[in-house]
C-alpha cells in the first residue's frame, strides 16, 4: 500500500450504493421523460413524473426534474431510490463564462465527472448547480477532465454544438498545456523535453515502454522555476495529452510529483499532489477565436519556494487602532476573525453554508 494512499483513509460519506441506483447511458438524443419512459417500461407514466417531480433522477450526478430535459449521447441518466437533494451554488471559482463556455479553477481533491460511486462531489455537480439556479433548463457538458488531486484550469461547455467541436478537434486546437509541478529533489539540467512512449497495464497504471508500438508518445518539458533543499517547482507544458503523463515521465526519472498516491512514494509535505493545471490555451473552431484561460499558482506552493512579502502597514499603528476600542469590541472583532481564517482555510466546495455537498 502506498505511503501516500490518501483514498483510505477518506471518509465513506457521501458515496453511492451501488445497488440504490440504476444508470442508464444514452445513445442518442432524446427527452428525459420520453427516455424514462423507454428504458424502465415496468413503470407508468404517472410514476416516472412522480420520481422525476421528486428530484430521483439525475444527469452526470447533477438533479433533473424537468420532464422536458433533453439529452445527448455520452449521457448517463441515474435513477435514485432516494431524493437527490439540489444546492445552491454561490462562490464558485469561476475563471471565465460567456454563452458557450464555463472555465472554473478546479481545487486538489474534487473529482471532474461523477464515478460509479460518488455522483455528487464533482466539479460537474457544482457548475451545473450554479447554472441551473438562473435556469432549470441549462445543463453542462464535459469538454476535457484534470485527475481528481490535480488542480487547475477546467472547462465546460454549455451546449452540445460547442461541446462536439471542441472535444472532436481537442488535440489540433489547444496550443498550451501549461502546469506547476513540484518534484522530488534537484533536476539535472535547467530545462529539457522528454519524449516516451506510455502504455497502460491491467491495474490501469501507466508507464513508459521501449516499444513504439504498444505505447503512444508523450511528450513534456520543463524549465526549472525554483528550488529549496529537497524540491523544485517545475513549468511544464506537454505537447500530448496523455494520462498522466507528467507524473509517469518525471517518475520515470527519479523526480515524483510529491504527494502521488499512484506512482512511487514521494514525500507529501502539502497533504496533496503537487501539480497545478495553470494555463489553457486554444482556438475555438466555432468563432476561431484564441481562448487563454489561466489559474493562478496555489499559495501552499508559493510558501515553499518564495518568501512572503512584510506587510507595509506599521505595527506600533495596529496596536493602537485596537487599544483605542472598547474591550468587548476588541474581543468580538477578535471572535469574527477567527471564524473567518477558519472559513478561509475551509475549501468552498466543503463549507455547510452555500457550499455543502
Amino acid at each position: 500500500m502506498n505511503k501516500n494512499d490518501k483514498k483510505r483513509n477518506r471518509s465513506q460519506k457521501g458515496l453511492i450504493n451501488p445497488n440504490m441506483v440504476q444508470e442508464i447511458p444514452v445513445y442518442h438524443e432524446a427527452l428525459l421523460l420520453e427516455f424514462l419512459l423507454e428504458k424502465m417500461p415496468k413503470r407508468s407514466r404517472k410514476d416516472i413524473k412522480r420520481i422525476l417531480s421528486n428530484h430521483q433522477v439525475s444527469v452526470g450526478g447533477a438533479p433533473v426534474s424537468q420532464f422536458d430535459f433533453k439529452l445527448y449521447p455520452e449521457d448517463v441518466v441515474v435513477v435514485s431510490r432516494n431524493r437527490i437533494a439540489k444546492r445552491t451554488r454561490t462562490d464558485l471559482p469561476i475563471i471565465y463564462e460567456d454563452k458557450d463556455l464555463i472555465v472554473i479553477d478546479k481545487p486538489s481533491g474534487l473529482l471532474s465527472v461523477a464515478t460509479e460511486r460518488e455522483k455528487g462531489r464533482t466539479a460537474y455537480r457544482l457548475v451545473s448547480d450554479y447554472v441551473t439556479q438562473k435556469d432549470p433548463k441549462a445543463r453542462i457538458f464535459v469538454v476535457h477532465r484534470l485527475d481528481e488531486d490535480t488542480s487547475g484550469v477546467l472547462v465546460f461547455a454549455k451546449n452540445y454544438e460547442t461541446r462536439e467541436a471542441l472535444q472532436n478537434a481537442w488535440q489540433h486546437i489547444v496550443t498550451k498545456r501549461g502546469y506547476y509541478a513540484i518534484v522530488e529533489g534537484h533536476m539535472e539540467a535547467p530545462k529539457a523535453t522528454f519524449e516516451d512512449y506510455l502504455d497502460q497495464n491491467s491495474m490501469q497504471l501507466v508507464f513508459v515502454t521501449n516499444n513504439p508500438k504498444k505505447g503512444k508518445k508523450a511528450i513534456t518539458s520543463y524549465r526549472v522555476v525554483a528550488e529549496n533543499k529537497n524540491f523544485s517547482l517545475l513549468d511544464v507544458d506537454i505537447a500530448s495529452g496523455r494520462k498522466n503523463q507528467i507524473r509517469v515521465q518525471l517518475g520515470h526519472r527519479g523526480h515524483h510529483v510529491i504527494g502521488d498516491d499512484k506512482y512511487g512514494e514521494p514525500a507529501d509535505p502539502l497533504k496533496r499532489l503537487g501539480l497545478h493545471a495553470y494555463q489553457l490555451t486554444f482556438k475555438n473552431p466555432l468563432t476561431d477565436k484564441v481562448m487563454d484561460f489561466k489559474a493562478p499558482m496555489p499559495s501552499s506552493f508559493e510558501k515553499m519556494f518564495f518568501t512572503k512579502r512584510d506587510d507595509p502597514k506599521p505595527r506600533v499603528e495596529e496596536k493602537e487602532a485596537t487599544s483605542s476600542k472598547p474591550k468587548r469590541e476588541v474581543r468580538e472583532s477578535k471572535a469574527v476573525a477567527k471564524i473567518r481564517k477558519k472559513r478561509a482555510q475551509t475549501p468552498f466546495y466543503k463549507r455547510k453554508k452555500g457550499g455543502k455537498l
